[in-house]
């Protein structure tokens, strides 16, 4: 061999097999292959049959000859399934990602061919070029453990009901404006609704006196579970010593930064996800700018909106509290001087800025106890 075209530095990687599952509620699609050119091993299996993927294990590591103890490397894109799928492959010792379905590049013609068999075969596809080395073939979600999944229930529980709240009374309110009456949602809404008149005088309609009254204990019903809720979180930041509570009360001393706000942060954010830098607090956030450039053409797309969405929209909540509560921190001045003074656009594309800086400035001040500049703090 001619020693020019000679690379001693490159290694291969040990033989692996490739599995690639397509996850729906009924049935499961697997793929299987030991490397590129080689024709993928395709089984269909009925979802959630354990005994029948390890089964399907061991026949792919008899079909293409490789040992009992050959290392396995696995995918499938995140869904409803969750992360179970994925702790359970990995105490059977499989190596598994768990992918972003959105950072999975497509076939862009208008019309396209998509199957469960298709897509199988190209995460196959995309699961040796990633063992291979290209790491941005795809985004790769760093899965939460039982108990850090299991802290999330509460505020997210608290974030459905207040929605659930809202529509109710949205459609409490309407339909009283249907018939030209406005009232408020309030505790004595049942003995006002008996002295409501329409237009004419005459009282409310039987039938939606009758609808009003249940549609109002429903709403009483959601508003008492969510008191209840609020009730449980105030008494864990009180009492509770682990250490994302420990990070919630840190952050409950900086003004400006309240219980759903700290909650939130620390439980989807900061309590068990280990950022490198602060490129990817901002990337995570979904805050980091999308430019598009061709050729002589270019132009700034906005945030990349790639994140989470929940952190983005109270990072940008926060960052408008912020410019109020810690005037005279220096995110708060650089905002000022930069953007202050522009037009109300302006102003809403400086806050997006402001928000991506505190996300990371709070970060610094949790993994390093390093206090935003010129920030003040409170007793909790």
């Amino acid at each position: 061999m001619d020693p020019e075209t000679t690379y001693p530095n490159l290694t291969t990687l040990p033989p692996h097999l490739y599995m690639a599952l397509e996850l729906s509620q009924t049935t499961w699609q697997l793929g299987f292959t030991i490397g590129l050119g080689q024709a993928p091993r395709l089984r269909k299996l009925a979802a959630r049959d354990l005994p029948g993927l390890r089964e399907e294990i061991r026949l792919s590591r008899k079909r293409f000859g490789l040992p009992e103890n050959v290392p396995v490397l696995s995918c499938y894109e995140a869904g409803r399934d969750g992360f179970w799928v994925h702790r359970y492959l990995t105490r059977q010792g499989v190596t598994n990602l768990v992918v972003d379905s959105a950072s999975i590049e497509v076939n862009r013609r208008k019309r396209r061919t998509k199957t469960d068999r298709l897509d199988v075969v190209k995460l196959l596809t995309m699961l040796i070029r990633y063992a291979h080395g290209e790491q941005k073939v795809w985004s790769v979600l760093h899965p939460p453990g039982p108990e850090e999944e299991d802290q999330r229930q509460l505020h997210r529980e608290l974030l459905a009901l207040k929605r659930e709240r809202t529509y109710h009374i949205n459609r409490l309110k309407g339909l009283l404006a249907n018939q030209g009456v406005l009232l408020a949602v309030q505790v004595d809404f049942l003995e006002q609704l008996d002295t409501v008149r329409l237009w004419d005088g005459a009282p409310l309609p039987p039938g939606l006196h009758t609808c009003l009254q249940r549609e109002y204990v429903r709403y009483q019903l959601i508003q008492e579970q969510v008191h209840q809720l609020e009730k449980i979180r105030l008494e864990a930041i009180r009492t509770a010593e682990t250490p994302a509570l420990k990070q919630v009360r840190q952050l409950l001393q900086l003004p400006g930064l309240g219980v759903n706000s700290a909650w939130l942060f620390v439980m989807e954010f900061f309590a068990w996800r280990n950022f490198r830098n602060r490129r990817e607090v901002g990337a995570l956030a979904g805050l980091t700018p999308t430019p598009y450039q061709s050729g002589t053409s270019g132009r700034e797309q906005g945030i990349s909106k790639a994140g989470n969405r929940q952190v983005r929209t109270m990072a940008i909540e926060i960052a408008w509290i912020w410019l109020r509560y810690q005037p005279e921190s220096a995110l708060s001045r650089w905002y000022q001087t930069r953007f202050g003074h522009g037009n109300s656009r302006l102003r809403r594309i400086g806050i997006v800025a402001l928000a991506r800086k505190l996300l990371i400035a709070l970060w610094q001040y949790l993994e390093h106890d390093r206090l935003p500049e010129g920030a003040r703090l409170r007793p909790v």
